[in-house]
């Protein structure tokens, strides 16, 4: 997989947006759950007043509250109000206590001092309200404080206020550890209980207050939420772009790759295999790609920050977490053991289902006319199961895999809310922070989940990564010289210097020095048995294969010193299988030379005796041919195949056994207007029947890879015995 990633170089840029808006998209999301537990706890449980510190006090509240403080505290907190009269009617719309005593009202100061300000005054104010509240519960008309039993019709802060310093310090130090065990959040809450009933008091409208932090609040989760989703949709954008581009880009490297295959390289990769890795393997890598984009970056993201902000919630409840990760992991852990040799196993599997479905297809009259349907029935039957058995195997590991982690899901949650009820009894949390984090444990699992898919896509796309990488690492064994030679002018002839030639792996040479040269204006025949190397040693000319000795020249010049493009430019090449496009027969016929006018595709058509079924179409060239020709038949195909060439133009025209589809009447009168008309060109004819060779200037006779007779077919009758043997099967003596 990591070989393919320079795929993704180009889209370098796009990459680095799409993490940014991930980045933003994961913020997002773990900012709402914060937002979340504010609603519920400032807007819900402290009726939308944030904390301890009031905006505003009366002077009799102000007073109780300084007795719990220190000297120290005491000045910080006068410091930041200012007291405000009561014939300062300014006010008195927002405030209407203030006709009844003066006030104090919070002045403009920095967080930090509001932060340390919001203990002072939630402690002081905490106090206050629980002496109130033990005076509210009195029973038998007695209190008790620090110890003490005090009347409860007597004014008790007075007697804290003549309490001496030491006494009172004492006994502030000992409320004080009894409200910081239950944590800032909770004395805050505490607090703000006390500074709401003091809003009341006054008469500021709470309802007010309270609708007012909820809808703003709200609206901040909703821009939040937008700029998310705004995001998912850019990142789905960009993924989907790099992971089509890239795709594109090595789809494009793989078939230009294949394209460069000489024979050789195409005995390595079976066809059915080639087509597979070209869409199936290709499909695969992209899907990951878009995956990657989306979840590698984003889950990490995700799982950190969920992991942060969960714990700011609850340190106490981190344990929950932990547990959930532990077994997360075991479980990817167990189905990424059970499912990557599966992986493996159906790329494989996949290219034998296209292999028997390609053979099928294309050997359809075959079947048919052998009456093997069943055999071939049972065959593909067999290739499809074994597809499907695997990837049903994959498919109930993965079905298997989503109820268990909505089981772990489900199961931690459960837990945060047993936990969470608890510390909720005990004032040590506050219902929002449960809530959220509840859903920062449940983003933290879905990112764990997320990565687990990854885990499951990785391996069966590096499977396939590995199946594109063995196709272009391959490198060609023909390919063209750094500085390749150019000739001027081609006169075409072709010249065999002690040429051999062995396969790939073979021990022994097919063709055993070979020598001959076929000039221009000339015919040179090449006849043999089946098996002798008559294909390849044509095939040897245009460099569909090179030579493992000798030398193949063109006017002189060692072919492979030219480069394959030139080369092949003065080559009109029709092969043993006549092979047509689907198209028209114009598109056909000009794929040799997409510029020819319709005068030259209609000269080639009639050299090549194709106009006679031409004509009788009702579209002439502008007929369909369907994929592979197979609208046509046999020696249409071929007649097509030789027009095609034909309007090429070439210097050297090479036919193998690309008149054994036509009766002897075509053959001769094909052979005859090629002749008169493509004089100046060399010839080169690879044939089975003696009649189509009879007036060659040249007909080689191969045995065993061998020449074994080289000459006119009057020469070979008299001096060549295997060329006697081909001939006498054929015609008759008198005949020849």
């Amino acid at each position: 997989m990591i070989k393919l990633l320079k795929y993704l170089k180009p889209y370098t840029v796009f990459l680095l947006v799409a993490i940014a808006l991930l980045f933003v998209q994961a913020m997002s999301e773990l900012a709402l759950p914060d937002y979340m537990s504010r609603i519920v706890n400032t807007g819900i449980q402290q009726g939308g007043i944030i904390d301890s510190v009031p905006e505003v006090i009366r002077q009799s509240s102000f007073e109780k509250i300084k007795l719990f403080m220190t000297n120290e505290q005491s000045k910080k907190v006068i410091n930041s109000y200012e007291l405000i009269s009561s014939d300062d009617v300014e006010y008195l719309k927002d405030y209407p206590a203030l006709k009844d005593e003066d006030i104090y009202l919070l002045k403009d100061i920095d967080e930090e001092l509001k932060s340390e300000l919001n203990i002072i005054i939630g402690k002081a104010f905490i106090t206050v309200s629980g002496i109130q509240k033990a005076k509210t519960e009195a029973k038998n008309g007695f209190m008790e404080l620090n110890g003490m039993k005090i009347p409860t019709n007597i004014d008790i802060f007075n007697i804290i206020k003549t309490l001496p310093e030491n006494q009172r310090i004492k006994m502030m130090e000992n409320v004080d550890k009894q409200i910081e065990a239950m944590g800032t959040s909770m004395i805050n809450q505490m607090g703000v209980a006390a500074v709401k009933e003091e809003y009341m008091a006054i008469g500021i409208d709470t309802d007010k207050i309270q609708s007012s932090y909820i809808t703003k609040t709200g609206l901040y989760m909703l821009l939040i939420a937008f700029l998310s989703a705004a995001s998912t949709v850019m990142v789905g954008l960009l993924a989907a772009r790099i992971g089509a581009g890239s795709a594109r880009d090595i789809r494009r490297d793989v078939f230009t790759k294949v394209e460069n295959f000489s024979n050789s390289e195409f005995v390595k990769f079976s066809t059915a295999s080639l087509i597979t890795r070209t869409t199936n393997d290709i499909t695969q890598i992209q899907l990951v790609i878009v995956m990657m984009i989306r979840m590698i970056f984003y889950a990490p993201i995700m799982g950190v920050g969920g992991i942060i902000r969960a714990l700011d919630k609850s340190t106490s409840m981190s344990w929950i977490i932990a547990l959930a990760v532990i077994i997360l992991l075991g479980l990817i852990m167990i189905v990424f053991s059970v499912a990557l040799p599966k992986f493996k196993r159906i790329q494989k599997l996949i290219d034998k289902l296209n292999l028997v479905t390609r053979e099928n297809l294309s050997g359809l009259m075959v079947i048919r006319a052998f009456n093997t349907q069943n055999f071939e029935e049972n065959r593909f039957d067999k290739a499809n199961k074994d597809v499907t058995k695997t990837n049903l195997f994959v498919n109930r590991l993965m079905v298997v895999m989503m109820p268990a982690m909505m089981l772990i899901m489900n199961g931690i949650t459960l837990l945060i809310v047993w936990v969470g009820a608890h510390q909720i009894a005990e004032s040590s949390m506050q219902v929002g922070d449960m809530m959220a984090f509840m859903q920062y444990a449940m983003q933290i699992i879905f990112s764990f989940l997320m990565m687990s898919i990854m885990f499951i896509l990785i391996p069966r796309a590096s499977v396939s990564a590995n199946r594109i990488h063995e196709v272009l690492k391959v490198e060609p064994e023909i390919k063209d010289i750094d500085n390749p030679v150019h000739i001027d002018k081609v006169d075409g002839e072709i010249e065999f210097k002690n040429v051999c030639f062995k396969f790939p792996g073979a021990e022994e040479n097919m063709l055993k020095d070979i020598s001959f040269i076929a000039k221009p204006g000339q015919t040179t025949a090449i006849i043999g048995s089946t098996g002798s190397g008559k294909s390849t040693l044509i095939n040897m000319i245009p460099r569909f294969y090179d030579v493992t000795a000798g030398e193949i020249l063109l006017d002189g010049v060692d072919i492979r010193k030219l480069d394959q493009k030139e080369l092949r430019d003065q080559i009109g090449y029709v092969p043993q299988k006549g092979i047509l496009f689907s198209g028209t027969i114009e598109s056909n016929l000009k794929y040799a030379d997409k510029n020819a006018s319709h005068e030259e595709i209609l000269k080639a058509s009639e050299i090549a005796q194709a106009m006679e079924f031409i004509d009788e179409k009702e579209e002439k060239f502008q007929s369909p041919i369907s994929q592979g020709g197979s609208n046509v038949s046999g020696g249409q195909k071929q007649r097509l195949s030789i027009a095609r060439a034909i309007v090429k133009k070439p210097k050297v025209y090479i036919f193998d056994d690309s008149f054994s589809a036509l009766d002897f009447k075509t053959d001769s009168m094909l052979r005859r207007k090629l002749k008169q008309e493509t004089s100046d060109s060399t010839f080169i004819i690879v044939a089975q029947r003696i009649s189509t060779i009879v007036n060659a200037d040249q007909i080689l006779v191969l045995d065993e890879g061998s020449i074994v007779g080289k000459g006119t077919h009057k020469e070979l009758m008299e001096n060549c015995k295997t060329y006697q043997e081909i001939a006498l099967s054929q015609l008759s003596r008198e005949e020849l």
